[in-house]
This record gives structure tokens, sequence and C-alpha cells, in this order.
């Protein structure tokens, strides 16, 4: 018995993929605005709902509503592991688990109250707007963030452990100076105090009152104006030279690019394909591509 699907199955399954998971298609375009108005309307809803006064007066009204987007959430969530060729793979891909995060909230709700709260964190799915508008170029520019980020975490580790030496002495000393009479009643809480201190934050709920404590909290407070440029100047270097790098890289690459523009080759970088591998969910395809260059399935 042959169990695969018919052609008109298949057929109207892969329309549905296009228009679900792809932003090439008006269809797919329109589908996934209306996601987003969704989500934000969502969001508000929740947000809205925390407020006293409106709670008091419209709390029913806009737990319907939140049940209503709920519901919508995860009528597209059981669609997209429909329509996908292996529906495990994409709900433990990234955007499966946030898709999934999306409704689990309302369903904890049921369970923990005050949980359903959590439903804000369908706000990271507004990042579809980058594929949607078509920004993609904008993704490069983070990833140039991130590649200085890592390259830099050795150097900010060892800044960050400095400063968190840094702020056990000054609290043990704050503690020794001080006391419990002026508010630094334990280590742990001296240590808040010169973290809030240090950070130039200052809430002012512990104060010291000596002239020791007062001079040490001054040193303290000019260090934490002092310090807060490390980390900055430490990822702009990396940056930097970053930057040099990939200038050396274009010139180096710039004859293969002649080469290329000889051969009839675009001027620019190709505009890739705003579509996802059915098969791998891998994104990146050159528009003439007829095959996944991650799987080698049909795109």
């Amino acid at each position: 018995m042959d169990n695969r699907p018919s052609p008109t199955a298949a057929s109207w399954k892969r329309h549905i993929y296009r228009v679900v998971f792809e932003a090439d298609t008006r269809a797919g375009q329109l589908f996934d605005i209306l996601l987003l108005v969704a989500i934000v309307l969502s969001v508000l809803a929740v947000m809205l709902e925390s407020v006293s006064s409106i709670n008091a007066r419209y709390g029913p009204a806009l737990r319907v509503v939140e049940w209503v987007f709920t519901g919508v959430f995860l009528v597209e969530y059981g669609v997209r592991l429909l329509v996908v060729r292996r529906p495990l793979r994409y709900a433990l891909s990234w955007l499966g688990l946030i898709d999934l995060v999306a409704v689990v909230p309302s369903l904890l709700a049921l369970v923990l109250v005050g949980s359903r709260y959590l439903l804000v964190v369908r706000t990271v799915r507004l990042l579809r707007v980058f594929r949607i508008f078509k920004l993609g170029q904008f993704i490069g520019e983070g990833e140039f963030i991130l590649s200085a980020l890592k390259a830099s975490r050795f150097k900010i580790l060892v800044f960050l452990s400095s400063l968190f030496t840094l702020a056990i002495l000054m609290g043990t000393f704050m503690y020794v100076l001080e006391g419990g009479e002026n508010g630094f009643t334990s280590i742990p809480k001296s240590v808040y105090w010169a973290v809030v201190t240090l950070t130039t934050v200052g809430y002012g709920d512990i104060s010291p009152g000596t002239m020791l404590g007062q001079t040490l909290a001054t040193l303290l407070m000019i260090m934490g104006y002092a310090i807060i440029a490390v980390p900055t100047g430490i990822v702009s270097a990396q940056m930097s030279r970053t930057a040099a790098a990939s200038a050396h890289a274009a010139a180096a690459g710039a004859a293969t690019a002649t080469a290329a523009a000889l051969a009839d080759a675009p001027p620019t970088a190709p505009a890739y394909k705003q579509a996802r591998c059915p098969r791998c969910q891998a994104e990146g395809h050159r528009p003439d591509a007829d095959f996944c260059w991650h799987c080698g399935g049909p795109v």
C-alpha cells in the first residue's frame, strides 16, 4: 500500500509552506505582517492587564483576547510542524523553540498563577521583521559586533574577574570601617553597596557615615568612572582590528572580483532568496539556486 501523499496534497502542502516560511511571495509577506500585528497586540494585551485600574475594568476581556491569540499561535505552530518535512528537526531548532514558547505561558497559567505575563517573550518573534522587509544586510552588522565580542571574551572575562575581586575587597573594607550602624550589616550587603557604587548607579539605600568610609567611597566612585571605559575600549579595539582584517581581505580579493566582473558576473553581491529549505530549514540560497546548499534538497 502506497502511503505517500497525493500530488494534490503535496502541492497544497508546498503552497502552505511557501506562505508560512517564505517571504519572497506576496502571500508570504502578508502572512508574516499579520503575524507581527498579532504578536504586538497579544503583548499589548498582557501589558495592559498588568495595570491595576485597567485590569479591574477590562480584565476578563483582555484574558479572552490572550486566549484567542494563543489559539491562533497554537494553530500556526501546528501548521508549521505539518508542512515541514522534518517536524522534529524544526521543533528543536531555535525558531521552532521560540514559536513553542509563544504558546507555553498561556497553558502554564492554568497551573501557575501569574505565569501568563511571561507571554511577553513573544516579542522575540518580532525579529522576523528583518526577513519580511528584506533587512538581511543589517544582520551582517550584528554578526560583526558579535564576532568582536567573541574575540574579546577572554579579555572581558579577566576584566570582570578583576572587577568582582575589587568589589569584594572594597565591600569587606567598608564593612570593617562602618559596621552595622550605618547599614553595612554583612559582607554580602557591603559588596552589594560596592557594586552599586562602582557602577555609578548609586541607589542611596546604603551610605557611609564615617570620614574613612566616605573617603573610601570617594575613591571607589572615581575608580568606577575610570573602569567604565575599559570594556568599551577592549571591544572597540577588536572591532578596529576586525575591520582592518576585512579590508585587507577585500583588497586581496579585488583581482578575483575584477575577473568575475569581466565574466559577466554581477558587480555586487547577489540578493539571496528569503526562503527556507523544507528539509533542513537552511537559508541564504542564491536566486538561481534550485537545490539547497546545505542538504541538497529542492528549494
